[in-house]
């Protein structure tokens, strides 16, 4: 009887993992239509829009392929980057590019995540093509922390704290990188400009009061010499570029109200394969 009792479970086990299967497969194709058929609105068919570009490598979302198009269309300088915010390293905006031959510099104030890093990206940190700073971001160090880096001159610079993140930008002042990525808070439609106020060490993020409106990075952007281009399907991320590399590359109606994207944080079920993971690599000629 007991034999009988573990055969049935073991088959019920069995069955709901197969079920789970089918349900996960099920919401990714119900995913891959709804960004399908949302991209075939005409809003996307403007000349110059970077959605339909988007798509995942080492991202959250759709980032690495929007930064892509973006330097497709604008060139690169250095090849360099400045990311913060970047947790483990295995899910950012820059890690595709340090793959593909950029160095740049990483900054995250979580112990755990470093140590992770130190570990997962070795060969990178040994190389000298990556940089790595245990530090919490505020408006009194950011500078400090850059100029101590020596990285130079930044073709992108990546701003992801989930709070202070419009006064962190504001507060940079030392570079002007050709493209910037920041996550906005898609809450506070356009026009709505606002932010939270300035908070040195804030609790972790678990409600909708984060970061900043999209009008208000536009407008910040703009005081900075800054053109917004565009933002990622899921609502998270905008794209700024410089001024004087806009020229005609990019949609002409740069507002917010133009780019905004509502809130899609379930994006993040579209899974991209097996789960994300880096370790050394070696290129192939």
């Amino acid at each position: 009887m007991v034999a009988q009792v573990e055969t049935y479970a073991r088959q019920v086990l069995v069955g709901l993992d197969l079920l789970a299967r089918q349900n996960q497969v099920s919401i990714q194709l119900d995913l891959i239509k709804y960004w399908k058929d949302e991209l075939a609105k005409p809003r996307y068919d403007e000349p110059g829009n970077l959605s339909r570009h988007g798509n995942k490598v080492y991202s959250q979302f759709d980032e690495d392929g929007i930064i892509e198009e973006i330097f497709r269309r604008i060139g690169t300088e250095h090849r360099t980057f400045i990311e913060f915010g970047v947790e483990t390293g295995i899910e950012c905006n820059s890690l595709k590019l340090l793959v593909e031959g950029w160095r740049g510099l990483w900054i995250d104030g979580g112990k755990d995540y470093v140590a992770q890093i130190r570990t997962t990206h070795k060969a990178w940190l040994d190389s000298g093509a990556l940089k790595l700073v245990n530090e919490f971001v505020l408006v009194d160090n950011i500078e400090k922390i850059i100029g101590e880096s020596n990285i130079g001159e930044v073709d992108l610079l990546s701003i992801d704290i989930d709070f202070n993140d419009f006064w962190i930008w504001r507060a940079i002042t030392s570079i002007r990188p050709r493209v910037v990525v920041i996550e906005y808070n898609a809450t506070w439609k356009p026009p709505l400009s606002m932010t939270v106020p300035y908070t040195p060490h804030p609790a972790g993020v678990a409600s909708n009061y984060f970061g900043a409106s999209l009008e208000a990075f536009t407008l910040l952007g703009k005081a900075k010499g800054y053109r917004l281009v565009g933002c990622g399907f899921s609502g998270v991320n905008a794209f700024f570029v410089r001024d004087d590399l806009c020229g005609t590359h990019f949609v002409a109606d740069a507002t917010a109200a133009n780019f905004y994207e509502p809130p899609r944080y379930f994006m993040i079920h579209l899974s991209g394969g097996h789960p994300p993971s880096i370790g050394p690599l070696v290129e192939v000629n």
